[in-house]
């Protein structure tokens, strides 16, 4: 099982997002997450490499607290990460959310993104090591 303390630090995130048409997609990059105040910010940044688009800056900040809770940067609740492990999802109208992670091979972890919807069809595959 894990705590927030085991997440707190810096880690390197590799992405891959595989649409339904086929177009790939991929991210680098680290994600920190530290303490401010009783809070815990995720502040994620790195290239994002688009077909037909090239590589641009991209980067996400959530909040977390202390039951592995995620909240969206304007405070909107997101999802639970299970401390096992396993499956959570979000709905975000009109779309569809569904998340598993995997922490068997800890402290490299994975996230698996499934979107599905009429404004989306997508895996976002991620990979995190601690660095």
């Amino acid at each position: 099982m894990r705590s927030i303390e085991d997440f707190i630090g810096v880690w390197a995130i590799s992405r891959g997002l595989t649409h339904a048409d086929g177009t790939q997609a991929r991210f680098n990059g680290q994600a920190e997450l530290c303490r401010d105040g009783a809070q815990i910010l995720y502040v994620e940044s790195g290239e994002l490499h688009m077909p037909g688009a090239g590589a641009f800056r991209a980067e996400r900040r959530y909040t977390w607290d202390e039951q592995l809770n995620v909240y969206f940067d304007d405070g909107r609740f997101f999802h639970q990460i299970p401390a096992q492990g396993g499956d959570a999802a979000h709905w975000c109208d009109p779309d569809q959310y569904d998340v598993t992670y995997d922490f068997s091979n800890w402290p490299r972890w994975q996230a698996v993104w499934r979107v599905r919807g009429p404004r989306k069809d997508y895996v976002s595959d991620s990979w995190y090591a601690r660095v």
